[in-house]
Order: structure tokens, then sequence, then C-alpha cells
């Protein structure tokens, strides 16, 4: 497929992968950058170009917008254990999230590099192969090795300052 056929197909399906990933995601404009990442991935993936084209793109889209529920599920829950709600905070409760910040920092830069690595990778809402391939390890080690990870931080938490 050269570029103006790619082009044209862009132009064709990007209405229509925007609108289902739309349909998942609710964010107008979250649901733009999705499809036009699933519209890239079919660019760099020849396998994607041999078959039904459309099927493929249906399928790419909904499970980037079924990850993308993923992270921000994840996300959301970070930030309430945290503490960071959606109302606006008093000071004291600023001053509050402002030292938990700190105290996770300090959690984790006493961790083993590659712990602190894959708990920051996690946080930041990469899948398990998204991490496999970002730490160099076998994508089927992510899940283990996260769990080992999250569990050492909680016993360094609680051991620094107590149960929440």
């Amino acid at each position: 497929m050269n570029a103006a056929e790619f082009d044209a197909l862009f132009l064709a399906q990007y209405p229509r992968v925007r609108r289902l990933v739309a349909r998942v995601v609710r964010d107008p404009g979250r649901a733009e950058e999705l499809a036009s990442d699933t519209l890239m991935k079919l660019w760099r993936d020849p396998a994607g170009r041999a078959g039904n084209v459309e099927a493929w793109l249906r399928r790419v889209a909904v499970r980037s917008a079924i990850d993308e529920l993923r992270r921000r599920d994840r996300r959301d829950r970070f930030s309430r254990w945290l503490g960071l709600g959606s109302a606006p905070p008093d000071p004291g409760a600023l001053h509050d999230g402002a030292r938990t910040r700190e105290q996770v920092r300090a959690v984790l830069a006493r961790m083993e590099p590659r712990q602190s690595e894959l708990l920051l990778l996690r946080s930041e809402g990469l899948s398990y192969k998204e991490i496999a391939e970002a730490a160099g390890i076998h994508p089927a080690s992510v899940g283990t090795l996260l769990a080992r990870a999250q569990q050492t931080f909680r016993k360094e938490y609680v051991a620094r300052y107590g149960e929440r």
C-alpha cells in the first residue's frame, strides 16, 4: 500500500473508527487520538492490510478503547489512593497530598531500581506487553514481577510510614 492509497483509506475509515472508539471511551478528544493511532498501526502492520481491513480496524479500535478504559480506571484508583480527588482540595489536603507523594518517591528510591521502574511504568497506564518491551523482560514475567514490586512497596511504605 503506497502513501496515496493509505491517505484515501485513512479518510474513508477515520470517521467510523473515531465513532466506534468514542462510543466506548465517551471522550471525543481521546477518541480522535485513539482512532489516529489505530490507523497508524495499520500503516505500520502489513498483516492488518493483508485481510479484511475494516474488520482489522474495528478489532484494533475496540481493543484500544478498552485499554483506554483500563488505563483510566487504574489512574482513578491510583489518584484515589493518593487522595487526589476531583473536588478542589483545601490547603491542608494539598499539603497532605504533597507529603504522600514525597513518601511514595522516598519508598520508590529505596527499592530495587527494576521494581521501581516496573511500578512507574504500570502507573503510567502501560500494558503488560508495553512494560515488557520497555523493561526488557519476558511478557509472561511482568505480572509476577509487578506483584512482587507492589508487595515490596507496601512493606517498605508500612515500615516507614505506618498503615494509611
